[in-house]
């Protein structure tokens, strides 16, 4: 299989306030993460840089530095690419990954009863984007940890290669545009509803968002950019799945919620019950 994303900076990064070696990491991990999320090994990436007129060469050089570093911790050869003039920086990235077609892991093939589950707490990418914006006065450990969310997220690879080798993982996707419109969209796939019974809020999520006076919910439901995967699984069988994901993995899989046979996207609601849930992830046509 193969995946192509394209990111502009001004719309997916910001050349101002990153450096071009994160710039690259986030590029290349956004890309295997996709891969990961059918379950497949990336095998070779091809890159396409457009660069403004003022991009110095030790940026270009710094921005293929992350590109490489992230796809080698994967073992994913840069084959090629190309290099343009373009009047504001772009990369547009295409990677070509391999599984068995058992292996083979979508967003469509979900069951109503399924358990979702994610593979690591949400939000701390937009909480380091925060942080990127302005200050704030949040725990050391805890912003490094936002910061290196946003800056160096890591593509869930292993992981999606495990998951898909069980007949029990039935639909599986990244959560790359937040976990509301992302779970939305694997539910509307897979012809189910989904219903939202809890929400996985990192630390650092709920520490940068309190300190913006911001919902640390909104962070983890809409904030997007985390890369963990989304996997839809046999109700009997998530259990056993989970004890040896932890086991494997040293941390756990974490249930979100379930599919149900009623159509659209609700959230479990502790005082009014389920309620409907509006999807406010990062559209890519309205860039919100």
């Amino acid at each position: 299989m193969i995946s192509t994303d394209a990111l502009v900076d001004g719309v997916h990064f910001d050349s101002a306030a990153m450096d071009a070696t994160s710039i690259g990491h986030r590029a290349m991990a956004s890309n295997l993460s996709d891969i990961a999320a059918m379950g497949a090994r990336p095998v070779l990436a091809t890159i396409a840089l457009g660069v403004a007129p003022a991009t110095s060469t030790e940026w270009i050089l710094d921005c293929y530095r992350g590109l490489r570093a992230a796809a080698e911790t994967h073992g994913t050869a840069i084959a090629g690419g190309d290099i343009v003039r373009a009047p504001a920086l772009l990369l547009s990235l295409t990677v070509v990954g391999e599984v068995a077609r058992p292996r083979l892991r979508t967003r469509s093939g979900g069951r109503p009863g399924d358990v979702l589950a994610v593979t690591g707490a949400l939000g701390a990418s937009r909480a380091g984007l925060e942080l990127m914006r302005r200050r704030l006065a949040v725990e050391p450990e805890l912003a490094d940890a936002a910061r290196a969310a946003f800056a160096l997220p890591q593509a869930r690879v292993p992981e999606g290669r495990w998951l898909a080798a069980s007949a029990h993982v039935h639909a599986m996707m990244d959560c790359s545009d937040g976990l509301s419109t992302d779970v939305a969209r694997l539910a509307r796939a897979s012809a189910c509803g989904a219903l939202l019974e809890r929400v996985p809020i990192h630390p650092a999520t709920e520490a940068v968002a309190r300190a913006a006076g911001a919902d640390p919910l909104g962070y983890a439901l809409d904030g997007g950019e985390d890369f963990e995967l989304i996997v839809a699984v046999a109700r009997r069988a998530f259990k056993h799945l989970a004890a040896r994901f932890e086991q494997r993995f040293a941390r756990p899989l974490l249930a979100v919620g379930r599919l149900e046979s009623e159509l659209g996207l609700r959230l479990q609601d502790a005082v009014e019950g389920p309620r409907a849930l509006v999807a406010a992830g990062y559209d890519h046509l309205a860039g919100s």
